[in-house]
């Protein structure tokens, strides 16, 4: 096993750094060029979904490299994620999204929010009107562990679920998750999160690694703290590279998002940033600033959802 991978509990290994490939823009050819790109830098690991609107481009981007024999399909990993209006049927949605790619199958396929939709709701932020009050868990995994016994997908796990939420699909999952892919950054550190998930070998993939700058949700929190910016100084790297080296030792992966290809490079730099202890213990003394996604899904809609621990139960 290389040591940009770790492996996770259901046998195969993931990339540490993935790429993210969300665009409120949703530019095919931009998305394809960001692919290969990041493909020349050593990328191995790329995250889509289905409300990304980007696994066209993604599978496109992917399919030409393995072709052109760049590099063979089985050392790339892909994740797809199945949309809050599809958990009557995961079956059915994962072979949707694989024609959207057009692969035979996909590594990691997770659950994206712990929430319901009605099967026509397709705004990532979604309307009142569009929300179910009830998700039976029960019934959407056994559609998901369908999906790994047709050999649509290697693994399957989560995405944004709480302590509670885990502990709840514990009770009754023949095959437990091997991702809970959650908001994590210096700023939003999950650390109770990643206990529970460690306890029970879960791995913890963090999404907005460097606060979600740009994002309508998000900060520049992170990459402006003045923490962050001396121990960049300390070392002459950069405050993304410490944020990312940050959830990296903290045994996580991240699933980083630019298509510039300098912040690309810098991001990947990351991977040789050493931090000592201290670092790491000044980082965990900073002030949080909680679920910014969160925040704006309950702020920004009209959903029946008036508090984050009515949204998902996160425990803060």
């Amino acid at each position: 096993m290389r040591k940009d991978e770790v492996r996770l509990n259901c046998g195969i290994t993931i990339p540490v750094i993935g790429l993210g490939t969300y665009s409120s823009h949703n530019d095919r050819v931009t998305t394809e060029k960001a692919v290969h790109s990041a493909l020349k830098m050593g990328y191995r690991h790329f995250d889509t979904a289905k409300i990304y609107g980007s696994e066209g481009a993604v599978g496109n981007a992917l399919r030409m490299a393995i072709e052109d024999q760049i590099i063979p399909r089985e050392d790339v990993f892909l994740t797809s994620k199945l949309w809050s209006g599809d958990h009557h049927d995961p079956v059915s949605a994962l072979k949707r999204t694989l024609r959207n790619l057009g692969m035979e199958y996909i590594d990691m396929y997770l659950v994206h929010w712990p929430i319901k939709l009605k099967p026509w709701a397709c705004n990532a932020v979604p309307k009142e009107e569009d929300f179910e009050k009830q998700l039976d868990m029960e019934t959407t995994w056994e559609g998901m562990q369908k999906c790994l016994d047709l050999g649509l997908c290697r693994c399957i796990g989560v995405s944004n679920f709480s302590t509670k939420k885990i502990e709840h699909l514990l009770d009754f999952a023949s095959v437990p998750p091997a991702v809970n892919q959650v908001e994590m950054h210096p700023m939003w550190r999950q650390r109770k999160l990643r206990e529970i998930c460690g306890k029970h070998d879960i791995h913890v993939s963090g999404y907005s690694p460097l606060g979600g700058p740009g994002n309508a949700w998000g900060s520049t929190a992170v990459v402006k703290n003045p923490l962050i910016n001396s121990i960049a100084l300390k070392y002459k790297a950069t405050p993304a590279q410490v944020a990312l080296k940050w959830g990296l030792t903290r045994g996580a992966s991240v699933i980083v998002k630019s298509f510039n290809p300098d912040r690309l490079r810098e991001n990947m730099g990351s991977l040789d940033l050493k931090l000592d202890d201290e670092d790491l213990i000044e980082i965990e003394q900073l002030e949080e600033r909680k679920i910014m996604r969160g925040d704006f899904l309950v702020n920004n809609t009209t959903s029946p959802y008036k508090t984050l621990e009515e949204l998902w139960d996160y425990e803060i």
